[in-house]
C-alpha cells in the first residue's frame, strides 16, 4: 500500500477517468493530493466520499508524496516530474516527453510488468494508439514472432481533449445548419471529414510524431527492435474510442481460428467476430470499457504468413488513464 499518492491533472479529461477508476477499483493509500494547473487550483472534487480542492502543482507538492500519477502536456511532465523522482517518489507518467528515454520503462502491465518492478524512476505510461496495438500483437509474437505490421488508425477526437470532442458536435451542428465554424483543436474542419494527420511532420520522411511513436514503442514494450512498423494515424469524426486496421506478417503462418484462441486467452481482450451477423467491435459499443477489441480477423490475402484484424479501444480508458491505474496497482500489489 502506498501512504500518499498524488495525480497530477486531475481536472482534466485523462485525470477525471483516473479519479473514478481508483475509487472504482478501490485504490489502496490513505491519502491522496490531486493537483492541477493554477487556471484549475481551488476547484472541489468529490473523491472517496470526501471533498477534495485541487491544489496547484509546484516544485515542493511531492514533499511526502510516494505515489505520483501524471497525465499533463509534455512541457509539464519534463518540468515537474524529476522533481517528485528527487523527492523519493515512484511516477506513473502518461506524458510522452519520457517514454524513449533508456532508463525509463515503457509498460503496459499485461504485456511487460516487471519492466515497472524494476523500474527506478519514472514509468512512462503508451502512446494510446501504441497502446491497443501491442496488446493485440503480443499474443501473436509470443505465438508466432511478428515480423512486420502495418497499421492505419481511425482515432477519436477525444484524443486531444475535451476541446476535440466539443469542437466536433459544434462544428457538426454548424456544417448541417450551414454556417462557418472556427477549429482551434483542428488544423482542417473535422465534421463529415477525415484528416490523414496526427501530430508534427518529423524529419523528412513523410511520417508524423504520432505515427512514428508507433513504431519505436511498440519495439520497447514488445522488447524487439527487429519488428518493421509501417503506420498511417488519421483522425475520424467519432468522439470516443479509436480503432485500427493492423495487418501481420508472422514467422510462421497464423489462422484466423488460432488467432482468435490466441486474443481471447490474452488478458484485457475480447474477440467479437462474427462477420455474418454483422457483429465486430465499434467505438459506440466499445466506449467505456477498460477492454482491446478484436474482430474482422481474416487471412491476408496477399501474403501467406500474413494475418488482418480490425481493433478498437477506448482511448482515454485502457489508451490512457486504465493503464496508469493498473501500473499503480501493480506497484501496489509488490510494494514492501
Amino acid at each position: 500500500m502506498f501512504e500518499h499518492v498524488a495525480l497530477v491533472g486531475a481536472t482534466g479529461n485523462v485525470g477525471r477517468i483516473m479519479l473514478q477508476l481508483l475509487e472504482e477499483r478501490k485504490f489502496p493509500a490513505k491519502k491522496f493530493k490531486l493537483l492541477s494547473s493554477a487556471r484549475n487550483a481551488g476547484k472541489k472534487v468529490q473523491f472517496f466520499g470526501k471533498e477534495h480542492i485541487v491544489e496547484e502543482l509546484t516544485f515542493e507538492s511531492f514533499k511526502g508524496i510516494d505515489l505520483v500519477i501524471a497525465s499533463t502536456p509534455d512541457e509539464v511532465a519534463r518540468d515537474f516530474l524529476p522533481a517528485a523522482v528527487e523527492a523519493g517518489c515512484k511516477v506513473i507518467d502518461e506524458s510522452g516527453y519520457f517514454r524513449m528515454k533508456p532508463d525509463v520503462a515503457l509498460v503496459i502491465p499485461e504485456i511487460n510488468p516487471q519492466d515497472a518492478l524494476n523500474a527506478k524512476g519514472i514509468i512512462a505510461s503508451p502512446n494510446c494508439s501504441t497502446t491497443q496495438l501491442v496488446m493485440a500483437l503480443k499474443p501473436l509474437h509470443d505465438a508466432a514472432k511478428v515480423k512486420r505490421v502495418f497499421v492505419a488508425t481511425y482515432q477519436a477526437t477525444s484524443g486531444v481533449g475535451l476541446s476535440g470532442s466539443e469542437q466536433l458536435i459544434e462544428g457538426s451542428r454548424a456544417k448541417l445548419a450551414g454556417e462557418d465554424y472556427n477549429y482551434t483543436a483542428f488544423k482542417h474542419p473535422i465534421a463529415f471529414n477525415c484528416i490523414p494527420q496526427i501530430g508534427g511532420p518529423k524529419e523528412d520522411d513523410g511520417y508524423t510524431s504520432e505515427e512514428l511513436k508507433m513504431v519505436y514503442e511498440t519495439r520497447k514494450i514488445l522488447g524487439d527492435q527487429s519488428i518493421l512498423v509501417n503506420p498511417t494515424a488519421v483522425r475520424v469524426p467519432v468522439t470516443n474510442c479509436h480503432s485500427e486496421v493492423i495487418t501481420v506478417e508472422t514467422a510462421r503462418p497464423v489462422s484466423p481460428t488460432e488467432a482468435r484462441e490466441l486474443f481471447s486467452k490474452f488478458p484485457g481482450m475480447k474477440v467479437v467476430d462474427d462477420l455474418a451477423s454483422g457483429v465486430y467491435p465499434m467505438p459506440l459499443t466499445c466506449d467505456g470499457s477498460d477492454l482491446v477489441y478484436v474482430g474482422r480477423i481474416r487471412k491476408d490475402l496477399s501474403h501467406p504468413n500474413g494475418l488482418s484484424f480490425w481493433c478498437v479501444s477506448d482511448n482515454l480508458r485502457k489508451g490512457a488513464a486504465t493503464n496508469a491505474v493498473q501500473i499503480a496497482e501493480l506497484l501496489a500489489k509488490h510494494r514492501k
